[in-house]
């Protein structure tokens, strides 16, 4: 699947492509870049990122975009498929001198239409707050360097706080900042709060409070990425070292570890409801971790070379439930999700159930898509016989939920049977698990020897609460809810790939030692998915991939951002306009035979 035709076909950029729940299609209108278009000139620049804010603009168009090219940083009214991009009138343009834009995120607990508190990180080391609308206020983060000197590789604005934000850095350090405070005319001193395996926080020692607040040194090599669970509780950290490190990060402690098959980590996200992490680096790979278990449960082959991004879809993860006495009736009764722009939090409530102590059969379907340097498009399903193999399907059907569903699916083309129960099952269960269907390929089950059986208490550890109370006392409350040599294949990569049962330390490790391990299980031992789709999008290597409500939206290290229509999204008031010599109704019917 993931290899479609051969030649000329592979290297044609497609522009459309078809899942279960319909026709994805490229508008070429609504893509933002530069004003002049011109591609960007990416040989040695820092990697295209995009930015997402929505600022409760009551004229529709609430939605704001900030993305960099080189040295430049733009703000725009982003109208994704309804309205055409007008690339000359950007709300802020900015353009730095001897440092580049690196990554940067907007606060969406404070953003106003009057208002926006937008983090940039750059090259040098450098963190700097401005507000793209009000244009006048900014603050400089690090500016003499005396924190870190290397490139800021992730920053984000810890959730559910309006002054506080994390910063990771190339040089393996993360720092613990507050805008209120400043960073001193000094290099700070550290003392240490807590050590472990793998990484060690220290607390600033000074007379006044100063940035950072903390500092975290975690693993070895760069911290490429990091990613808040969506409860905001839990920190999940990908590493040059080849390790996915989770913490609680109010009491600092580790809860899990994971390591590549090979080579570095470079990204990192949570499913809507926080039970599994996926990862993708430089083993060509997407591999799927367990929260609850701590464990890898499959692991994925499509790209051709590194996987810069991973994300879920939570618009098309699916869950289908029933009580027991109605499993007599019609699997077509059952009533699909409702959508909006509270679909995420449904999602995740819904897929919370799971660990309640009603036992109604739930089935299961997450969708999540990745990115990569050979310039390719991936999307993947997770399924209930990959994520509970042991247990025994359910009669139920599952109900792909699509954007633009006028009837429910039918079950084939990829969706799964529901499972019964809600008990993840323990690993001295001796049931045989059913091989793995759909998009998976037939390797045994996951082997679970040393993982852990049940899941984290969730209540801050006691020992450092002090500390988390003293500094993330503003956290409010929350809602419910080198380069890589081309065409690297799953040959080239040994049995030598690093690892060790126990939790790695900041020596050298033998890189024999955790292959066959659950902290790196080998290719057999786990479900290999294929990709429901695998298309190239792009002429360079793609840096960016967020599901957005009615679309998709993907970057290349040229400088174009795209905007991909989810199925029956298409805006088409804007096509009628050129249409004189069609009437509505027929334009309409042309419209219905593209999606099929």
């Amino acid at each position: 699947m993931a290899a479609e035709g051969g030649g000329k076909e592979m290297n044609e950029i497609k522009t459309q492509f078809t899942t279960r729940e319909g026709l994805y299609k490229l508008l070429s209108h609504s893509e933002y870049s530069r004003p002049n278009r011109v591609p960007f000139n990416s040989q040695g620049s820092n990697p295209v990122r995009v930015s997402f804010v929505n600022v409760n603009d009551q004229s529709g168009n609430g939605d704001r975009l900030c993305f960099n090219v080189g040295r430049e940083l733009y703000f725009y009214i982003y109208k994704g498929v309804r309205k055409a991009a007008d690339l000359s009138k950007p709300i802020d343009k900015r353009i730095y001198k001897g440092t580049q834009p690196t990554c940067h995120d907007f606060n969406h607990l404070t953003a106003t239409a009057e208002s926006v508190s937008l983090l940039v990180g750059f090259s040098a080391g450098q963190v700097q707050l401005i507000d793209p609308i009000k244009k006048e206020t900014s603050k400089l983060f690090n500016e003499e360097r005396l924190i870190d000197k290397s490139r800021v590789t992730c920053v984000k604005w810890v959730p559910g706080s309006e002054s506080l934000f994390l910063v990771a850095h190339s040089s393996g350090n993360m720092y613990l900042y507050n805008v209120e405070h400043t960073c001193g005319t000094t290099a700070p001193h550290y003392q240490l709060l807590k050590q472990g395996e793998s990484f060690a926080v220290h607390t600033c020692k000074s007379k006044s409070t100063r940035n950072p607040l903390l500092k975290w040194t975690v693993g070895e090599g760069a911290l490429n990425e990091f990613a808040f669970s969506p409860d905001g509780k839990f920190l999940a950290c990908v590493s040059q070292d080849g390790f996915l490190r989770v913490f609680n990060f109010d009491s600092v402690e580790l809860h899990g570890t994971m390591k590549s098959y090979f080579g570095g980590l470079l990204c990192v996200c949570w499913s809507p409801d926080g039970k599994y992490i996926v990862t993708g680096g430089e083993d060509d790979l997407v591999t799927v971790w367990s929260f609850m278990d701590c464990r890898v449960i499959a692991r994925g082959h499509g790209h051709k070379s590194w996987v810069s991004v991973v994300a879920f879809d939570p618009y098309t993860t699916s869950v289908e439930e029933s009580d027991p006495m109605e499993f007599s009736g019609s699997d077509e009764d059952f009533q699909d999700l409702h959508f909006g722009r509270d679909r995420a939090n449904s999602t995740q409530s819904r897929l919370s159930k799971r660990n309640s102590t009603d036992s109604r059969p739930v089935s299961v379907t997450y969708r999540f898509g990745s990115v990569g340097q050979d310039t390719q498009l991936c999307l993947w399903d997770l399924t209930e016989d990959i994520l509970f193999p042991h247990q025994p399907l359910s009669r139920a059907r599952t109900h792909t939920n699509v954007m633009n569903a006028t009837s429910p699916p039918s079950g084939s083309g990829g969706t799964n049977p529901g499972s019964n129960g809600n008990s993840i099952t323990t690993p001295g269960n001796s049931v045989p698990p059913p091989l793995p269907r759909s998009n998976s390929l037939p390797h045994s089950a996951v082997s679970n020897a040393g993982s852990k059986s049940s899941v984290m208490d969730g209540a801050i550890a006691s020992g450092v609460s002090k500390f988390a109370t003293l500094s993330l006392h503003d956290r409010k409350e929350r809602h419910h809810e080198k380069d890589h040599k081309r065409n690297h294949s799953m040959g080239h990569i040994s049995s030598k790939s690093s690892d060790k049962l126990n939790l790695v330390t900041k020596t050298k490790t033998d890189p024999a030692k955790t292959l066959g391990t659950p902290l790196c299980p080998r290719m057999e031992d786990v479900p290999l998915l294929e990709p429901l789709i695998c298309k190239k999008i792009a002429h360079e290597r793609l840096t960016v991939l967020i599901f957005l409500e009615d679309c998709i939206v993907t970057a290349c290290q040229e400088g174009f951002i795209c905007t991909w229509a989810r199925p029956g999204k298409v805006g088409t008031s804007k096509l009628l306009s050129g249409c004189n010599l069609l009437t509505r109704k027929t334009f309409q019917l042309l419209l219905n035979l593209i999606d099929l």
